[in-house]
């Protein structure tokens, strides 16, 4: 069981502290440092000093670690254009070694689409605009040098692009797909996705998404393994006092996390991890909230991902 540390920094924090809580993922032996991507703050928040784009952050990250993975759940399709995309992850790819994965997804908050002035098309056409971006993205990538590459979509059109730069990684950075829809997420999983995310959802839940992704993968005639992975907010005490401490830090109560998420004892977070393994999830996201608490990250490392 990998586990991999994801922030949300759009709630408010400044690159100096995701610099601070990447190092800190990279000494302590955790796999990967990820983040998500949007522009606004969610809830009863200030949100201050403000977004700090997702990419630039990576960028950023890629020349200051040396050993995690880094990436994103997700960078919404909505945000960029898939050309200049291809080409900042694949720069990113390279400036960290090798060390990107790229999650995507539709994008979903419609606020901060009209707080940045942002289209937002109807939920058809994101998908229909997803699929597309995945089709180009991974065609850019895996184009052979010396060739070019072309598309022509609903939304997209490229003529003769010679495709640079590649990613350090052969064939581009693994691709993350996410979420939990029935028909339309796992098909475009089985189609275009090294790893299959289940966001914030109960362990049964998040089975029966995976069913139906591992069902898209049949029909799909798909030989490649699918990475099964879940996120999960964590909140993480060696007693009652710390763990109702730490649920007040983020505005949440501890019988709440227990029930949608991992909380409580280190051993009762190893036992809910459990839960999750026993039916094929390999790699958990542990979302954490409060990044000015790097003790928490330390409880963490010691305590559950060493019994893990």
């Amino acid at each position: 069981m990998r586990l991999r540390i994801f922030t949300e920094p759009q709630q408010g924090a400044s690159y100096d502290t995701l610099l601070r809580v990447a190092r800190a993922t990279e000494e302590l032996g955790f796999d990967a440092f990820f983040r998500s991507d949007h522009y606004l703050k969610m809830g009863d928040v200030t949100g201050e000093p403000g977004p700090t784009d997702a990419w630039i952050t990576l960028a950023a990250l890629a020349r200051e670690t040396g050993r995690i993975r880094l990436g994103t759940l997700m960078t919404a399709a909505t945000f960029r254009h898939p050309g200049p995309l291809a080409i900042s992850v694949a720069q990113v790819d390279q400036m960290s070694g090798g060390r990107v994965e790229f999650g995507i997804g539709t994008g979903w908050f419609d606020a901060e689409h009209t707080a940045y002035g942002i289209p937002f098309p109807s939920l058809k056409e994101r998908f229909e605009r997803l699929e597309e971006q995945l089709e180009i993205i991974t065609g850019l990538w895996r184009t052979p040098a010396g060739r070019t590459y072309s598309f022509e979509g609903a939304h997209y059109r490229l003529a003769d692009s010679p495709a640079l730069p590649k990613p350090a990684q052969a064939g581009g950075p693994p691709v993350l797909i996410g979420g939990v829809g029935a028909k339309r997420t796992p098909r475009l999983a089985a189609r275009f996705a090294h790893e299959y995310n289940v966001p914030f959802n109960r362990p049964d839940e998040t089975r029966a998404a995976f069913e139906r992704v591992r069902a898209a993968c049949e029909r799909a005639d798909r030989t490649e393994p699918m990475v099964y992975s879940a996120a999960q907010v964590v909140c993480c005490g060696r007693n009652e006092a710390e763990i109702a401490r730490r649920a007040a830090a983020i505005g949440r109560e501890v019988p709440e996390l227990r029930e949608n998420g991992l909380a409580g004892t280190p051993q009762e977070i190893v036992d809910k991890i459990g839960r999750f393994a026993e039916f094929g999830t390999e790699c958990v996201y542990l979302q954490v909230l409060d990044l000015s608490d790097l003790d928490h990250l330390e409880l963490l490392a010691g305590e559950v991902m060493a019994k893990l």
